[in-house]
């Protein structure tokens, strides 16, 4: 796989199936390492280790209902409340980030309604905070870090 433009990390692969696996250490088991997976696990270990978000906080690769139809998203984080911190769409790197990634992302925060955004090809990071009153979103230079507080 490719570098991508986040800081190294130690993953745990193995070879199965003729396929390589990578440790999910949020789902807990091996699945098949493709290119937006090299991307989400990246992302995850800097939520993780760049920005101090709990393990038990972040959620990967859930079904949401969006306005009936089954949606899947691949990286969610949590308040200690419950409510949703952050929300984040992962494209493989050969994948150029558009407005249409931002669409994506968007329409499903509608129904989310996570205060904060990321989307990701592993070598482009774009983050911004919504404003759900006025249905618009700033972007911002980087994700605030954890606190024990709401972000």
């Amino acid at each position: 796989m490719q570098n991508l433009n986040f800081p190294t990390y130690s993953f745990r692969l193995k070879n199965s199936e003729n396929n390589t696996h990578i440790f999910d250490v949020i789902r807990k088991k091996f699945v098949v390492l493709q290119p937006e997976e090299w991307v989400r696990q990246h992302c995850v270990q800097y939520l993780i280790h760049q920005k101090n978000y709990p393990i038990s906080l972040i959620n990967v690769e859930k079904v949401v209902l969006i306005n009936g139809l089954k949606k899947r998203y691949d990286i969610v984080v949590f308040n200690p409340d419950g409510s949703l911190a952050l929300v984040v769409e992962c494209k493989a790197p050969k994948v150029k980030i558009t407005q249409a990634a931002f669409d994506q992302i968007a329409r499903y925060n509608l129904t989310l309604k996570a205060p904060y955004l990321m989307v990701t090809n592993g070598l482009n990071h774009y983050f911004c905070t919504m404003n759900h009153n006025l249905e618009s979103f700033e972007f911002l230079e980087s994700l605030p870090n954890y606190n024990t507080k709401q972000i």
